[in-house]
């Protein structure tokens, strides 16, 4: 699935449904990045007014601005992140309902595959990163573009020709950022899948800790850990490294972006084509203007992992199950349960050897019967096709001469699972 289609997937099925909170933490968004860029352009005058002209009228009304474009600026985007916190918990319960709905409705079959440890990853970091998608992503898309635009609005008022220097560093910065997300996107898949080996062995050990005992495997069972371990460290290591090497980039650019500015307003202000305030004004704007830029370049690695995280959820979720009930099935009837296998033939895949070949069996109701046979022989496979599990390749199972294949799932399973009074 490509990256669109994943995000148009995402928004339809889980964000769209809170459109209206997400406006509304929209609309203060908007009034933190108005304030956020009030600030700035409040310099200009305080400058002017305050240290140059020394009016004293403006004595209390510029910090007092000032001080009220903070109070906004502050409300707004505590207000917009609690709006969201709660969108995203929302967003994150959806998804991990939807998934274990549909795990508890798959087949056999597509849970054998994959250990328990793995689903349980999927279930908490995936979804994890997915919430922090179609959340937090969304906040910083808005709060950061928004004020970005402000801060440039700022910044082309008091002088435009060092304005458009500046933004020189935006492209420069996103196509780092690019370079990043790509590499973050591999990395997370790694270490995702590492934390699901991980979870898989924790699980299987506490389950069978017993057994380690009796055979005394403590010490193997050390070393195995300690690998795992090791694997995921080294993922999650790779991970932190990637995001920091967004830091350097950014002061590097920005260090040249204003000691070239700095060069190029000292030759503006001797033309008299700039004034120190105006200068100042800018030079905030622009030193506010590198948050958001850092924010929205470095987005791109949260977007990559949010992706990587779907990818591996949305199939889980998406899966239908193959084991259904055929059109016009009847409910088993129980009297005295009989079990007939008719020339059965079964295989746990297509790319395996039949498990079973033309097997024919009765097994008489009402009498205790026993499967003996070597480990492998197909004991477990037997019991298992009996509540349909799994489907056969060929063939018929019966009970009470009724086919289980043209009865209901329900009713199959209900009679092997209630104890008949």
């Amino acid at each position: 699935m490509s990256s669109i289609k994943i995000l148009i997937r995402l928004y339809n099925s889980y964000t769209k449904k809170y459109l209206k909170n997400i406006l509304i933490s929209v609309f203060f968004t908007i009034l933190l990045a108005g304030s956020t860029s009030s600030v700035a352009y409040l310099l200009d005058p305080a400058i002017k007014e305050l240290f140059i002209n020394q009016n004293k009228e403006f004595l209390y009304l510029i910090p007092g601005l000032i001080v009220l474009a903070f109070s906004i600026k502050g409300l707004s985007l505590y207000l917009a992140k609690v709006i969201m916190i709660n969108v995203s918990e929302e967003v994150r319960k959806d998804i991990q309902i939807d998934m274990f709905s549909s795990l508890i409705n798959a087949d056999t079959k597509l849970v054998d595959q994959k250990h328990s440890g793995k689903f349980v990853t999927n279930l908490t970091n995936d979804v994890g990163m997915i919430t922090n998608l179609v959340s937090t992503v969304i906040l910083n898309i808005f709060k950061d573009s928004l004020t970005l635009i402000g801060l440039l609005s700022v910044m082309f008022y008091q002088n435009w020709k060092l304005s458009l220097i500046a933004i020189i560093m935006i492209p420069l910065a996103s196509f780092a950022a690019k370079t990043l997300g790509k590499r973050i996107g591999k990395v997370t898949t790694q270490q995702m899948e590492r934390a699901g080996i991980l979870n898989s062995y924790l699980i299987e050990i506490f389950k069978n800790h017993k057994l380690t005992k009796i055979f005394q495997n403590e010490v193997y069972e050390k070393l195995r850990v300690k690998k795992y371990i090791n694997e995921l460290k080294e993922s999650s290591r790779k991970i932190n490294i990637v995001f920091t090497r967004a830091s350097p980039i950014m002061e590097f650019l920005t260090g040249i972006m204003i000691a070239f500015l700095i060069f190029y307003a000292t030759k503006l202000i001797s033309k008299n084509e700039l004034e120190v305030g105006n200068f100042f004004s800018f030079l905030a704007a622009m030193m506010l203007a590198y948050q958001p830029v850092r924010s929205l370049a470095t987005l791109n690695i949260s977007i990559q992992q949010g992706l990587s995280g779907a990818r591996r959820v949305l199939p889980i979720i998406d899966d239908i199950p193959k084991i259904i009930d055929k059109n016009n099935v009847k409910k088993l009837i129980l009297k005295i349960g009989q079990i007939d296998f008719e020339n059965v033939d079964f295989s746990y895949s297509e790319e395996e050897n039949k498990i079973l070949n033309n097997l024919n069996l009765n097994i008489p109701g009402q009498k205790m019967t026993a499967l003996v046979g070597l480990s492998g022989a197909g004991k477990s496979t037997i019991l298992n096709l009996i509540p349909r599990f799994y489907n056969i390749i060929k063939g018929d199972i019966k009970i009470d001469n009724q086919s289980i294949y043209n009865s209901t799932i329900q009713s199959v399973r209900k009679n092997i699972s209630h104890k008949k009074k």
